[in-house]
């Protein structure tokens, strides 16, 4: 399968989607571990790709995406931004309406 093809499919199968160094319980990085902490802080069940684990990934995502940097959220097939965005939202209490919203949707489905 293509890069860009597994890309494609981790987003549409994942209803809320993290792409970042390491995983939730073992970040690799201050970025990837504060936003993944404020997913987990949401309280619904989220996806991971580890792109130190998958380069190929790592390589062609942010091509993709048209963003950068790691980690990058996805939800719902959308681009919601990475650390600061994801931290911002967090913290104003945008988030985590966002995130139990396309949960319930997701398990409507």
């Amino acid at each position: 399968m293509e890069t860009l093809d597994k890309i494609k499919q981790q987003i549409e199968q994942n209803t809320i989607l993290l792409y970042m160094k390491g995983s939730p319980k073992l970040p690799s990085c201050g970025f990837s571990s504060q936003a993944s902490q404020a997913l987990m802080a949401c309280g619904e069940k989220f996806a991971y790709v580890d792109i130190l684990q998958n380069p190929d990934i790592r390589a062609e995502l942010p091509a993709y995406a048209q963003w950068p940097t790691f980690p990058q959220l996805w939800i719902e097939g959308e681009l919601i931004g990475g650390c600061d965005i994801i931290i911002e939202m967090f913290q104003k209490g945008e988030l985590q309406p966002l995130i139990k919203e396309a949960a319930e949707r997701a398990a409507g489905e």
